[in-house]
This record gives structure tokens, C-alpha cells and sequence, in this order.
């Protein structure tokens, strides 16, 4: 198939990309860049057709999807602030609702989206966080996808864990960051230590994409998750690997505190803010996924979370 991949640049979608042309089919990538961002991709492959746009254009989007067969739609804004809180809207919700158009309007057989585990509600919990701008757009996306299936729409939800593994070390990446700016003695520590998250290792996470696409029924919607461990967890399994201390566990009351000053970064550093109130709040919960209908129906599989960060680690060494 030829597969029209939004965010085929970022870190998952470049994982997709890779995983698409290991099934034998055409990737192209609809992305701001222009170039770079394959060099993952072996010399004997042939490299991706890249279309240069943004999802935010309706006619760009739709143009890139003619002559294709299926959509893979990664593209997100993820961040934890931007001084235009409407950028979220424009890209994680409006950018799927364009992604749809091109579907209906070129009648491609699949659209797989890549949701968020923030999309769904914490454990405990029977409705989603009003929390930072990242998470309050991905739910109200995961409406709109869910009621393009409803109206008959061949798409397919697809809910991430934590991913993590080599490469990118970007927002996309978090657990990869962390761990790169721990061995630098750049993390102040960890909020919500004992919190469950759900890692997934990348290319599982990027195999289940494809496998989605190709399944002749697909259910509506997939968690693709991993091991559900405490957030320290993956510093545990360093410590016993590399020998190193682990991260302080900060109190509720320091992120707040934080959160306070943080407005100033931007100001005094020129660099985006890195926490919010809000964002605080989601580390007071419980993030676990139930990855048992990946499972089942996709072949999804995924390394244990000790070898997953020894796998990262190697990559990175």
C-alpha cells in the first residue's frame, strides 16, 4: 500500500516509517521538514517520499493524500506550553479533522491515529483530566474520532503508552530524555515517582500501526502499552546497570512551587515553560494500559521494561 504518514519525521512516526518499508510497503511523509530525520533507515532501502506541509492546511493535507491507499496520522503538537494555547487546538484536534476530510475525499480503505494514553481517563477515574493543553486537546480528539467511527469512517484509535527506546531524544521520547538528562546531572528529580506508567517500547508501538492498517477488521480502537510500572522504575534498572544514584522524589508542593516560577523561563532563558499546575496534576495519578486486544489481534509484543532500557542505553553509548 501506499501510506501517507503525518509526523513521519517525529520519533514515533519515524519508527512507523521504518516499519512500514520492513512490510513491503510505500511510505510517503507528509511533514513541515523537508529533509532529514531517516538516517535510521539502511542505505540499501529506498528512503520515503517526503511532501512538504502541515496539517494544519486543510488543501495541503488533502492534496498529499491523493494517490494513496491509507493514512497513518501521528502528527500532534506535544509539548507542555506554548504562549498560544489555540496551537494545540490547530494541530491535535483540527489536524485530525483534516486528516478525515482527506480520507473521505480520496475514500482511502484506512485512517490509523495515533491518540494518547492522556486521552483516556486515569485509573479510578470514569472521565478524562482537565489538565494541560497537550491532554485537554488529544481528549477532545478522541471525541472526534470516535464519532467519525460512528458515522462510518475507517478509522482506527491507537493509544500509546509511554514510548520510549533509541533515538530522538524529544518530547516524544520522554523517558529517553530523562534518563539522558539524569546521566548529565541535569533532572532536579521525579514528581509522582510511585505512579504507574504503561512503557512502550517504540518499535512495538510503531509494528502495531502497521498491523492495524493491514488487519482486514479491525476493533475501533487499541491500547499499546507495556510493562505498567512505577515512573522510577526505569532509574531503578539503571542504577543496577550503570551504578548511578537515583532521582529525588520530589513532593506534590515542589512541582506547585515550581509551576510558580516557571513562567519567568521563558522571559529570562528564551526557552518554553516545562511545567504547569496542570501538568502536575497528571502525575498524581495512575497511568496503566491493558494492551491484551493489541495482543490478540496485531501480534503486539514488547521487550521487558529491564530490557527495553538496556537496549536504550546500548543505542545511546
Amino acid at each position: 500500500m501506499r501510506v501517507l504518514v503525518t509526523g513521519g519525521t517525529g520519533y514515533l512516526g519515524q519508527a512507523i516509517v521504518r516499519a512500514l518499508v520492513a512490510r513491503g510497503h510505500s511510505p510517503v511523509v507528509f511533514s513541515r521538514q523537508t529533509s532529514g530525520g531517516f538516517s535510521a533507515l539502511r542505505d540499501s532501502e529506498k528512503p520515503p517520499d517526503v511532501v512538504h506541509g502541515d496539517v494544519r492546511d486543510r488543501d495541503a493535507l488533502v492534496a498529499a493524500a491523493r494517490g494513496c491507499d491509507a493514512m497513518i496520522h501521528t502528527a500532534a503538537l506535544v509539548a507542555v506550553w506554548r504562549p498560544r494555547a489555540a496551537d494545540f487546538d490547530d494541530v491535535n484536534v483540527g489536524g485530525l479533522r483534516h486528516a478525515l476530510e482527506a480520507v473521505r475525499e480520496h475514500r482511502l480503505q484506512r485512517l490509523v491515529y495515533t491518540s494518547s494514553f492522556l486521552a483516556l481517563p486515569p485509573a479510578g477515574r470514569d472521565t478524562t483530566l482537565d489538565s494541560n493543553d497537550y491532554q485537554r486537546t488529544k481528549a477532545i480528539a478522541e471525541r472526534v474520532a470516535a464519532e467519525a467511527h460512528t458515522s462510518g469512517a475507517p478509522i482506527v484509535r491507537m493509544y500509546p503508552g509511554v514510548i520510549y527506546g533509541p533515538g530522538l531524544l524529544s518530547d516524544g521520547n520522554l523517558v529517553g530524555r530523562l534518563i539522558a538528562d539524569h546521566l548529565k546531572g541535569k533532572l532536579p528529580g521525579l514528581i509522582g515517582a510511585d505512579r504507574l506508567w504503561s512503557f512502550a517500547w517504540v518499535e512495538s508501538v510503531a509494528a502495531a500501526h502497521v498491523a492495524a492498517l493491514e488487519h482486514p477488521a479491525p476493533a475501533p480502537a487499541y491500547q499499546v502499552g507495556g510493562p505498567n510500572e512505577p515512573q522510577v522504575r526505569p532509574f531503578e534498572i539503571l542504577r543496577d546497570l550503570r551504578g548511578t544514584a537515583l532521582p529525588q522524589k520530589l513532593p506534590w508542593w515542589a512541582g506547585h512551587l515550581a509551576a510558580i516560577v516557571d513562567p519567568a523561563r521563558p522571559v529570562i532563558l528564551g526557552t518554553p515553560r516545562q511545567i504547569t499546575h496542570k501538568t502536575v496534576a497528571i502525575f498524581r495519578h495512575d497511568w496503566p494500559l491493558d494492551s491484551s486486544a493489541a495482543e490478540r489481534d496485531l501480534g503486539y509484543a514488547y521487550p521487558s521494561l529491564t530490557a527495553g532500557i538496556t537496549r536504550l542505553l546500548d543505542a545511546h553509548s
